[in-house]
């Protein structure tokens, strides 16, 4: 697979071509890809890296094709051409700002109409980014969450915006209907019990991996959580983090047992996209954990199964 660099030895991802918001060849692109280099505050043990992520997933991503042999044969390229924007000029010391740049960089790539699709980072970016969008539809934004954790805390030691937090942030905005975030794939002790009260006092549904897992079908499982993300609401956002994963599908990110395997969340993104997305991200996956990048090659197949059901939506296969 051949392709521009985005920066240094670091391909544009799956081979796709590097565009900026000045450029004529973004109205060229079908999908916008974009990183957002960003570890705030560590929750939970040490420092992770997260901030690697965007880099080692684009440099992971130049093995692939992308045809799917297992989804009728699909080639992911010949139906769209994907832009790479490269990344959100973070700042390191100064949250604040992040956050209003990652805004403001969303903004413009809602504004172009074409598919997002954003890699963290940790998940606090997906608060400025829904905001983003929240900001230019013509009614409500729904949210399927796919993670072993609420991420619902009111805040971290006085930050508003760690990786905890995002969903709590998001329950206050008058844009988003709560009763359609839907927190999908939740399991393990690492949650607090609050958390979970938190979600059922915003009025957002959960879902567990334990009901995922016990449900007659994984199809089921996404009519439901798709019709309860889309009622009421004029755009439904997807939101990944790898722990939805059990930890021995995913190295990337911290030891949560009992969580999805890599077939079952494929499966479930695929199906969310063919009924309509408009956009998405995959966050927290922790590069320097995993020496061989199993998680970062797994997020190629990931986004590969997203664009083939969003292709399904739009009639193009």
């Amino acid at each position: 697979m051949s392709g521009d660099y985005i920066y240094g030895n670091t391909p544009c991802f799956l081979g796709g071509s590097k565009v900026a918001f000045d450029d004529d060849k973004i109205n060229q692109q079908d999908v916008l890809i974009y990183g957002v280099p960003w570890e705030g505050a560590v929750t939970w043990g040490d420092y992770t890296g997260a901030e690697f992520g965007p880099k080692v997933i684009r440099l992971s991503s130049g093995r692939y094709s992308g045809f799917l042999p297992e989804l009728d044969g699909i080639d992911v390229f010949e139906h769209y051409k994907l832009g790479d924007l490269g990344d959100v000029d973070v700042v390191p010391a100064n949250v604040e700002e992040t956050m209003r740049r990652i805004e403001s960089f969303s903004g413009k790539v809602w504004d172009t109409g074409k598919f997002p699709v954003a890699f963290g980072g940790d998940h606090g970016i997906t608060y400025p980014i829904v905001k983003a969008l929240s900001e230019k539809v013509d009614g409500k934004v729904g949210i399927i969450h796919l993670d072993a954790h609420y991420d619902n805390m009111p805040h971290h030691e006085g930050d508003l915006y760690a990786r905890s937090t995002p969903f709590a942030r998001l329950y206050e905005s008058e844009h988003v209907r709560n009763e359609s975030i839907v927190h999908m794939g939740i399991h393990g002790p690492r949650n607090k019990p609050e958390s979970g009260r938190f979600a059922k006092e915003a009025g957002a549904p959960t879902i567990t991996a334990r009901e995922i897992r016990q449900a007659d079908s994984l199809q089921a499982m996404a009519d439901k959580a798709y019709d309860m993300a889309s009622e009421g609401t004029e755009a439904v956002y997807l939101s990944i983090c790898s722990d939805v994963l059990d930890f021995a599908f995913n190295p990337a990110g911290p030891v949560d047992g009992n969580g999805l395997t890599s077939y079952e969340l494929l499966e479930l993104v695929h199906a969310f996209t063919k009924k309509g997305i408009r956009g998405m991200d995959l966050v927290e996956i922790y590069p320097i954990q995993d020496p061989n990048d199993f998680s970062s090659h797994l997020a190629s197949t990931i986004i590969l199964y997203a664009l083939a059901g969003n292709i399904f939506n739009e009639g193009k296969e």
